[in-house]
């Protein structure tokens, strides 16, 4: 199913008992912050919520503002317009998994999935509602004229200060569209923007990210870099924007696939970047590499910790543009569970059947809440050979965000990574320290405080499976303690369960 709005997805949540309004007044700075971080700390996500009247500096906020709208299993699959993750999931697998036809059936089915991907492809449009309102800026106005517009700006937007000790307002669920100067191939990426004035605000992407690499080019060019910035539409697009896709593939047409139906794509008034037509608000302007980094942060950050002030370029911008019905959609990040846990499980779900590809033994991946993300990484495998975990250790280090995987625990087929409590027990059972443990040097989450540097750390694996012929243990493995399943379905026919 494809959303055309934000509000249709709001609507759509509404209808399935999904959303809270708060319809009195709430600040952005640090009270919506505290009403989002208790609801997303109830059990399964607890709802999404639309503030209906924000305020910043006490002032109305031009739009409303929406918060934990993925911020659950059921809510990602709404989002990805499937009855679960898990369906999504299947219809990757299978077309990661198609072979050539064998028969009449076969044909049909893969015609099926090849149309599929011909109206993922995304087309251009002449105009959309994301050009509702224009407000084209004038870099002469002053910052107290543009405050008194009625026209958007970033001072009348509800942008909210999150934590106590952020440097400022953080945009926090962008999506940073940029293109590579050299092959034009587009990214969409999501890196958060911290409000320095009324048309300026910090990029901060990352050195090992996409857009980062597509600054260089234009950095060693002399050359002003375009840069457009969309939020809302589809809530597909930031599920998109966060995935994992491999170099070089257009998130777009990922988006295109999921939503069945092509992006439609306009392009910017002030640049020649497209974005969706369909999007909420549209922020465009450019990034100058002839002046100098500015400092961002500090940033309550999805690690639990602020992350320090660092130098990153400054996004000047050049027009704002929003659907009359337009909805400022955000979120909030700090000790887990966050919205964002939910994001990246539905990442894992979806892109699990691409993991398997290359590694045929991996049963399922898990992300848990404690880890942040990249910090602790469970793998479940169908072990056959002596050393295949430290096989899958390397190998899962090797792809793309899985390089900032602190810690990977590998465990057997029989377990449910899901589980914390289930692998935590395997690791302690299963495992001799010295025997089962390596330590490595990598690439490192820039956000990571604890590294001795910045972007470079170490890596532990840690092999909780049965132990083979080959691999350091010369006893017999014992079995496991299991009930007779014969005597379970007895007692459970005694207890009457």
């Amino acid at each position: 199913m494809a959303f055309e709005s934000y509000n249709d997805f709001l609507s759509a949540l509404e209808k399935n008992g999904e959303l809270r309004r708060i319809t009195f007044p709430v600040a952005t700075e640090l009270e919506i912050t505290e009403i989002a971080d208790r609801e997303m700390k109830l059990p399964d996500g607890g709802q999404a919520l639309l503030f209906e009247k924000p305020t910043v500096q006490g002032k109305p906020a031009d739009l409303p503002l929406a918060i934990n709208t993925l911020g659950s299993h059921k809510r990602m699959a709404l989002a990805l317009g499937r009855n679960s993750l898990q369906e999504a999931a299947d219809e990757l697998g299978s077309l990661m998994h198609a072979k050539p036809p064998t028969g009449f059936r076969e044909a049909i089915q893969l015609l099926g999935s090849a149309l599929e991907l011909r109206h993922a492809k995304p087309k251009q449009v002449g105009n959309g509602p994301c050009k509702d309102v224009i407000h084209l800026f004038d870099s002469a106005a002053s910052t107290e004229e543009i405050a008194s517009t009625p026209l958007p700006t970033l001072l009348n937007l509800p942008i909210q200060q999150c934590w106590p000790d952020d440097g400022g307002r953080f945009i926090t669920l962008p999506c940073v569209v940029t293109q590579d100067p050299d092959t034009g191939a587009r990214n969409i990426g999501m890196y958060r923007m911290q409000v320095f004035d009324h048309q300026t605000t910090g990029m901060h992407w990352q050195l090992q990210k996409v857009a980062a690499r597509h600054g260089r080019r234009y950095y060693e060019k002399g050359e002003r870099m375009p840069v457009s910035v969309f939020l809302g539409g589809d809530p597909v697009y930031p599920f998109c924007a966060t995935a994992p896709l491999p170099d070089g593939l257009d998130e777009l047409l990922l988006a295109g696939y999921l939503r069945r139906d092509s992006v439609p794509l306009v392009k910017c008034e002030t640049n020649n970047l497209q974005v969706p037509a369909n999007a909420d608000i549209v922020i465009e302007g450019y990034v100058d590499p002839t002046e100098p980094l500015r400092s961002e942060g500090p940033f309550g950050d999805h690690t639990g910790y602020y992350t320090l002030p660092e130098d990153y370029p400054a996004f000047h911008i050049t027009a704002i543009t929003h659907r009359n019905d337009a909805v400022y959609p955000t979120t909030i990040v700090g000790q887990p569970p966050m919205e964002d846990f939910y994001l990246g499980g539905a990442s894992v779900a979806l892109f699990l059947p691409i993991f398997q590809m290359n590694f045929p033994e991996i049963v399922d991946i898990a992300l848990p809440a404690e880890g942040v993300f990249h910090n602790l990484v469970f793998v479940s495998i169908k072990k056959t050979y002596p050393m295949q975990a430290y096989k899958i250790m390397h190998g899962l280090w090797g792809m793309g965000q899985m390089m900032f995987s602190k810690y990977i625990v590998v465990v057997d087929d029989d377990v449910d990574v899901h589980n914390t409590s289930e692998v935590l027990f395997r690791l302690g059972a299963n495992t001799d320290p010295q025997r089962d443990s390596i330590l490595t040097r990598g690439p490192a989450d820039v956000l990571d405080h604890a590294t001795p540097e910045i972007a470079i750390g170490s890596k532990m694996g840690l092999d909780a499976t049965r132990k083979l012929p080959g691999e350091g243990f010369k006893r017999e493995w014992p079995p496991i303690i299991k009930m007779d399943e014969t005597i379970k379905r007895k007692v459970d026919e005694l207890l009457g369960s």
